[in-house]
C-alpha cells in the first residue's frame, strides 16, 4: 500500500482515477426553473485498494476514497466518502457517498461551502485490472441550508492501478 498502512489484506489495487464529464447536465434535471451553469467537469481521485469490511466480500468490496473535481469555469470541490464495488464477472457497479468543502468560482450558488455528493459507475474491469466506467453524480447540501439546487454531473473516468503508474513507489 502506498498510503496508509491497511488493517485488512489488499483485495483490489489502489486506484488512480481521471474522470471527465459534463457539470451541470440535463441529466436528471431537476427544476426547469433553475438556471443552470453547464461546464467541463475534471476529476482525480484516489481510490484505496483495500476493503474496510471483509466479511462483505462476497457480495461486495466497501473503499474509501479521496478526491479533487474542478471546472474550467472555477468551481472546486475536495471531498472523501465511500464506495461499494459490486463486481459481476468483468463489469462493475460502483455506488459511492461522500462529502467535501466546495467552493463556487464562476458556477452555480449550491448555498453552502459544505456539500454532499452522491453517485453511481457502471464500468468494465480489464484483466489488467484497469477499468473504464461512466457515471451520474449529484452534489448538494441536503438541505442544511435554505438554497439548495443541486448539481448533476455524467461523465465518465479512466481507472488505472496505483503500482502501474508508479511501480517504483
Amino acid at each position: 500500500m502506498p498510503f496508509a498502512g491497511s488493517v485488512h489484506a489488499a483485495s483490489s489495487p489502489d486506484l488512480v482515477s481521471f474522470g471527465v464529464g459534463a457539470y451541470d447536465s440535463i441529466v436528471f434535471q431537476e427544476s426547469t426553473d433553475t438556471p443552470r451553469n453547464r461546464s467541463l467537469d475534471l476529476r482525480l481521485e484516489y481510490r484505496f485498494g483495500y476493503s474496510l469490511l471483509p466479511f462483505t466480500e462476497p457480495y461486495a468490496q466497501i473503499h474509501p476514497w479521496l478526491g479533487v473535481e474542478t471546472t474550467i469555469d472555477g468551481m472546486l470541490f475536495g471531498g472523501g466518502g465511500f464506495l461499494a464495488d459490486f463486481k459481476l464477472g468483468p463489469v462493475v457497479l460502483t455506488p459511492s457517498v461522500g462529502l467535501g468543502f466546495w467552493r463556487r468560482g464562476g458556477s452555480k450558488n449550491l448555498g453552502s461551502a459544505l456539500e454532499f455528493r452522491s453517485q453511481i459507475e457502471v464500468g468494465y474491469e480489464f484483466d489488467n485490472q484497469m477499468r473504464v466506467s461512466a457515471y451520474l453524480s449529484h452534489i448538494s447540501n441536503a438541505g442544511i441550508t435554505q438554497k439548495n439546487p443541486g448539481v448533476n454531473t455524467a461523465g465518465g473516468y479512466l481507472h488505472i492501478p496505483f503500482n502501474t503508474l508508479f511501480g517504483g513507489w
